[in-house]
């Protein structure tokens, strides 16, 4: 359920969030304006180009921020906040925000914060809920990770309903993660639907891959676009430092190459930009290998970009799954290591490999000061839509703007990178990998830096 398709059947697709009754309590939030329920932002970039819809059908979001009218008692709220899936920069950010919002704007003091995932929800482990107070929060964003710890992988629905419903009582249920954590949430709001219960299930995106449908960025995504320019960077520093040097990077995007193609261009000296929706091909004259040949006659050294999930058709073996049910991809970056030596080698030609995988370090450090920012105003939005009495819901920016956006769209499809958008342009401008690519263009731009008998 992408856009153009939500777009082009608009009266098949309710973009309406889901509330749990009447708002009928007076917000106690001072000095800040509320949102009218009635505000939308359009799916349709540009309305001209959908000649056949009138414009009152048009899908669209309704617009996150505070209501002047809320659906739950602040003196009677109980809160839970979980975080699953891997470790992102700005999770505990994510985790102060909602503390603080929570008693500062609105008063509620019971918040309880729900161990290592979906897990702490499964008596079976033996995991306590922890008291959050701003205390407590006050000074986790100074450092990566999550202080409540994480997990993959599916539990009982039934159970944890039974343990948020009848041993923590709580009306509210903050899930912060990524596809599977989503997923597993819609779980949760089906069971609680069954059982009528009134508790709200707000989700906060958290995936370093940056990879939601209908949402524009997730948090943690330019924290780790910054990283790994600069470690783009000191490849390239490692392969302009011996002849014939390759400075290989492996960055992380299981389906979707948005950090290889953002680091690419930070970095600004990426030869190679490697992701998954463009096949790759190692071997004949338009095939990496014969690339990097037309890159070496002009050059001394090359860098290359490759997120995990490219060239995963070079495999012969089937990939397993994690306990999330994501496919573990095979390891592109150690493959094209070996091959790329492999035959460089065999004809005698110098090659030398720096590669580095930075994925976890990545992905463990604090969040920089724009996603510092960007987690606050999730966390402070996602409060708003609870206390309001929204439900089943995804708090995530779209065109710019905070928007509402019902979890089923979210997690119907992964987002990718258009192959014909300007961010690949861009990244096409930057690398001129095209250049090196071709088989018939490259050869005559430029007096080769070695003839093509004696190369190496």
């Amino acid at each position: 359920m992408n856009i153009t398709e939500i777009i082009a059947n608009p009266r098949k697709y309710s973009m309406n969030a889901l509330s749990l009754g009447r708002a009928n309590i007076d917000s106690p939030i001072k000095g800040q304006s509320f949102v009218d329920e009635n505000i939308r932002i359009s799916l349709a970039t540009e309305l001209a180009q959908i000649e056949s819809l009138k414009t009152e059908v048009i899908p669209s979001l309704e617009k996150a921020g505070p209501r002047r009218k809320i659906f739950f008692d602040p003196a009677q709220t109980r809160v839970a906040i979980v975080t699953c899936g891997g470790l992102c920069p700005g999770l505990n950010n994510v985790i102060k925000g909602l503390v603080e919002v929570l008693t500062y704007d609105y008063g509620v003091r019971m918040i309880f914060g729900i161990r290592y995932g979906y897990r702490g929800l499964n008596p079976r482990y033996g995991l306590t809920a922890m008291r959050l107070t701003p205390d407590s929060v006050d000074d986790i964003h100074e450092y990566g990770g999550t202080m409540l710890g994480s997990s993959r992988g599916e539990q009982d629905t039934k159970v944890m309903v039974d343990t948020l419903s009848m041993q923590l009582n709580v009306n509210i249920l903050f899930c912060i993660g990524g596809d599977g954590t989503l997923r597993g949430a819609q779980d949760i709001v089906k069971e609680i639907s069954k059982r009528n219960c009134h508790i709200s299930v707000i989700c906060i995106p958290k995936t370093i891959d940056n990879d939601l449908n209908l949402i524009d960025r997730t948090f943690g995504f330019e924290t780790c676009v910054q990283s790994a320019a600069e470690i783009i960077k000191s490849a390239h520093i490692e392969a302009n430092g011996i002849s014939n040097g390759l400075g290989l990077v492996k960055v992380m995007g299981r389906d979707s190459g948005f950090i290889a193609a953002h680091a690419s261009l930070a970095s600004s000296v990426t030869n190679f930009c490697i992701i998954p929706e463009i096949p790759l091909a190692l071997e004949g004259p338009n095939g990496l290998f014969k690339a990097l040949e037309r890159r070496y006659r002009k050059k001394n050294h090359a860098v290359m970009v490759v997120a995990e999930g490219a060239g995963q058709d070079l495999f012969n073996t089937e990939a397993a799954k994690d306990a999330s049910g994501n496919v573990l991809k095979h390891d592109i970056g150690t493959l094209l290591f070996d091959k790329i030596d492999e035959y460089f080698r065999k004809d005698g030609k110098e090659i030398n490999i720096k590669y580095i995988d930075p994925s976890y370090i990545i992905r463990s450090i604090p969040a920089n000061s724009s996603d510092a920012i960007f987690c606050f105003q999730l966390a402070e939005n996602a409060v708003h839509a609870a206390m309001a009495g929204k439900t089943e819901i995804v708090i995530g920016s779209f065109k710019g703007v905070f928007a509402l956006v019902p979890l089923d769209y979210v997690v119907s499809e992964r987002k990718k990178i258009d192959i014909s958008s300007a961010l690949w342009h861009a990244v096409k401008g930057s690398t001129r990998q095209n250049d090196y690519f071709s088989s018939t263009s490259f050869e005559t731009e430029l007096p080769n830096r070695y003839a093509a008998e004696d190369w190496g």
